[in-house]
């Protein structure tokens, strides 16, 4: 699943100290291999260079 910006999503990154937070995608960039990396925005900071496979998207109730 693909992201845009301005979605909700569910960070897991054990080595983040936002893992399971919710927090807005602010940016996406694509790499020189057409992946899709994210910067992810919380309350307290923010995550850049964060891959598809450590996002889920966040449930209504978690926004």
């Amino acid at each position: 699943m693909s992201f845009e910006k301005e979605d909700t999503v569910v960070l897991h990154d054990k080595h983040s100290e936002f893992d399971g937070e919710v927090g807005t995608i602010t940016q996406v960039v694509e790499t020189m291999f057409g992946d899709p990396t994210y910067t992810v925005s919380f309350d307290d900071g923010q995550e850049v260079g964060i891959s598809e496979d450590q996002l889920d998207a966040a449930d209504e109730d978690e926004e």
